[in-house]
């Protein structure tokens, strides 16, 4: 039989151990690596197991600067785009003859504006009520409630202008502004507001009378060339949307 001695301290057995990593010929007492000082067990590559960093989500365009200040830039540029091109105007705008095969137009007419004065007005109300109402809802029910205010009033348009067999093409956010003003109405109705920009009110009664000389004004649309009926249309919507918010914001279950 053959004998092999050990390496660390010359030790004779008739079985020995031969090391994994280092290729030594050890006894019993030291066949473990650590009892040998084994070189090669240095060299063994160690699986490190990665950190796990969490993921951070890239904030959007209306997350950074604001939902409704993201509008405002939208319905400036949609602005300015116009005047330089009038096919923009004529492709983006509410035109009662065109809108089944150009269905789009229910949405881009809101950013659209015929005039600066019309556009300055628009913009400066929604700066100030727009801003206050997301504050208070919150960017993604905000874009809710100015988008589909300003689409509500659009089909209130359309259903009028069938009505009176007048195909004038419409532009403008007022619909949805009047319904964000409607919602905020609702939501937080100890706002005071200034009619005239001289009478302080509370918003839900300049609400009431907004609505009413809207109601009073609708037959006159043709004449005066302002959809009035738009704006009921918006304030309606702003009304029932705002009052599903509130609710929501009581606890009760709302029923569609």
């Amino acid at each position: 039989m053959r004998v092999a001695k050990c390496d660390v301290c010359g030790k004779e057995e008739p079985i020995m151990y031969k090391c994994n990593y280092c290729g030594g010929t050890f006894c019993s007492e030291h066949r473990l690596p650590e009892k040998h000082g084994c070189d090669g067990l240095y060299d063994i590559p160690v699986k490190v197991k990665k950190e796990i960093k969490p993921r951070i989500r890239k904030k959007n365009i209306f997350e950074i600067y604001g939902y409704n200040n993201v509008i405002l830039g939208i319905i400036t540029i949609f602005f300015a785009v116009s005047i330089i091109f009038r096919q923009f105007f004529d492709f983006l705008a509410l035109y009662p003859g065109k809108v089944f095969y150009m269905p789009w137009q229910l949405i881009t007419s809101i950013f659209l504006h015929a005039s600066f004065d019309h556009y300055l007005i628009n913009a400066i109300v929604l700066f100030f009520f727009g801003t206050e109402l997301e504050r208070r809802i919150g960017g993604k029910e905000y874009l809710k409630v100015f988008l589909l205010s300003g689409i509500v009033g659009n089909l209130f348009y359309l259903l009028f202008s069938y009505a009176t067999n007048s195909l004038t093409p419409a532009v403008g956010a007022s619909g949805a502004i009047y319904g964000v003003m409607a919602a905020l109405a609702v939501i937080a109705p100890e706002i005071k507001v200034l009619l005239f920009f001289v009478i302080p009110i509370d918003i839900r009664t300049a609400i009431i009378l907004f609505a009413a000389y809207n109601l009073l004004m609708a037959p006159f649309s043709i004449f005066t060339g302002v959809a009035y009926v738009a704006h009921l249309g918006g304030i309606v919507f702003g009304l029932y949307y705002g009052r599903k918010l509130k609710l929501k914001k009581l606890g009760w279950r709302f029923y569609y």
